[in-house]
């Protein structure tokens, strides 16, 4: 009830016409930078905070809370349409979205989006209110191995349900292990594949790969078939979900912020874990498992839904604890530390006008969003009309503009090119492109994790499995990795049985 009360009273402080306008330009703001492709919502937080030096921190944290859950969206947007992810959390929206987009559901596709951030964003904050202290206190508990376990489970799972393969998608991501091997190792400062150069010391930024390797790699790879065939502008259909659509997407939008919200209170990273799970999850469960990888809508839903609940889940961990378990976050941290304000246990007691008003405003955040997106969802699909050469031209400037915000540097567009061209061998040669991208940003947590449960463990293996809660994870590895191999023993004791009972008939006959 003391929840309740303090919601309420953060309800009458975001509700302000102040609070209102600032939430409203955030959201604003967050979806047209989250549209364009590298220009993430950390990246806009860090470009805004100088601007926010006049404002009162309430106002100021209420608009970068929009920021975040528009450029979410705005991520998405790209992802489905252009195949092209505005971050890494929209990575997910790409495999199925961007085949709804091509065969003329982009409006569908965008619309499931829509419902499915608002829900996962609805549900998100809810549970962010009702168990704040209880997920605070269960984050606090989870060490090292546990972390490595929940990272190699991400590994196994992306790489057993995409592409033709099993092996394709391992390759994919070694790729991608390597590029994150990239900079300086933590430990040691020790150069690793840098050749050299100073610039390359910092690594590769994940942003730069995704776009490497969605936006120009899909660019390339467009402009080498059309010179076999004249691009066509591909319909937009209609902009509503009909009533088949509905029933494939209402439990993803559930399950989604199931999976989200409690990956998006630990360190694992962030948003990116979850919308894979979620993705995995609505394949194994789905009644059209025929369809993914063609365009399943389950696979828009579920994923965008845990996206925007991981986004709540953030939260918990940087209000009740001041541990920043993404770029966004560590942001938001330093705009706190900015204005004075030390996030912790405490904070609730110190700021609780803040914090409430602060929780208040992402729910009339998602209200704005749906109110904004919905409508929209058409007109940002018309964005296929465009003749591909015209509209692969513009996304190789987005994307190029893009990398360069990113540090820049010149030497990044080289690197965007050389990435990009590894995303066109990659599609020449059948590689799935989405473990490359979790290897990436996966990675280097991956090796820290392991690192540092190898030296609590003096070096032993089996301090890696010493928690059960690596221990049930690990489980599930196996399971996932055996579920084939059972899979085919059963079928073949059914082909088995089956056979036995036609000779059965035959002889009987």
């Amino acid at each position: 009830m003391d929840s309740l009360n303090s919601l309420i009273d953060g309800f009458g402080t975001a509700l302000t016409p102040m609070n209102l306008l600032w939430a409203a330009i955030g959201v604003l703001l967050g979806t047209a930078i989250g549209v364009l492709p590298g220009i993430g919502p950390a990246m806009a937080v860090a470009l805004l905070l100088p601007v926010t030096y006049g404002l009162d921190p309430t106002g100021a944290f209420i608009m970068f809370a929009g920021i975040y859950y528009g450029a979410m969206f705005g991520g998405s947007t790209t992802s489905i349409l252009l195949n092209t992810p505005g971050e890494s959390a929209a990575v997910v929206a790409a495999i199925e979205g961007n085949p709804m987009a091509k065969s003329g559901r982009g409006a569908q596709a965008l619309a499931a989006a829509a419902i499915g951030h608002f829900a996962g964003g609805m549900i998100g904050t809810i549970l962010l209110v009702v168990l704040a202290p209880t997920v605070a206190s269960l984050a606090i508990g989870i060490g090292a191995p546990d972390y490595f376990a929940i990272m190699v489970l991400a590994f196994i799972a992306v790489t057993s349900v995409l592409g033709a393969s099993r092996i394709r998608g391992i390759a994919s991501l070694l790729i991608g292990l390597t590029i994150g091997l990239v900079g300086l190792d933590q430990m040691t400062g020790q150069q690793r594949l840098t050749f050299g150069s100073l610039q390359l010391a910092d690594g590769v930024d994940v942003v730069i790969v995704a776009v490497g390797l969605f936006a120009i790699g899909e660019a390339l790879w467009v402009a080498a078939h059309l010179r076999r065939s004249t691009g066509k502008p591909i319909p937009v259909g209609r902009p509503w979900l009909g009533r088949t659509d509905l029933k494939r997407t209402w439990k993803p939008w559930l399950r989604g912020p199931a999976i989200g919200f409690p990956f998006g209170a630990i360190p694992a990273g962030g948003a990116e874990i979850p919308t894979f799970l979620s993705y995995v999850t609505e394949k194994r469960l789905s009644r059209h498992r025929d369809q993914f990888g063609k365009g399943a809508i389950e696979g828009v839903a579920g994923p965008e839904a845990a996206a925007s609940a991981s986004a709540a889940g953030t939260l918990v961990s940087m209000l009740t604890l001041g541990l920043p378990t993404t770029a966004v976050a560590a942001v938001m941290l330093a705009a706190f530390q900015q204005y004075g304000i030390q996030p912790g246990p405490l904070l609730f007691e110190r700021e609780p006008e803040l914090v409430w008003g602060l929780i208040a405003s992402l729910f009339v955040g998602m209200v704005l969003l749906l109110a904004l997106n919905l409508p929209l969802a058409p007109v940002w699909a018309k964005l296929l009309r465009i003749p591909r050469p015209y509209l692969y031209a513009g996304i190789l400037f987005f994307a190029a503009v893009g990398a360069y915000a990113v540090g820049g540097e010149s030497l990044d567009l080289v690197i965007l090119l050389v990435i990009g061209l590894i995303g066109f061998g990659m599609r020449r040669y059948g590689l799935p492109v989405l473990p490359a991208v979790i290897g990436v940003i996966l990675g280097p947590a991956a090796e820290q994790q392991l690192r540092r449960a190898l030296q609590i463990s003096d070096g032993s293996v089996t301090g890696l499995i010493d928690t059960p809660f690596s221990v049930t994870v690990y489980a599930i590895v196996v399971l996932i990795v055996a579920w084939p191999l059972i899979g085919r023993l059963i079928g073949r004791v059914r082909s088995g049985r089956n056979a036995a009972e036609e000779s059965r008939t035959v002889s009987g006959g």
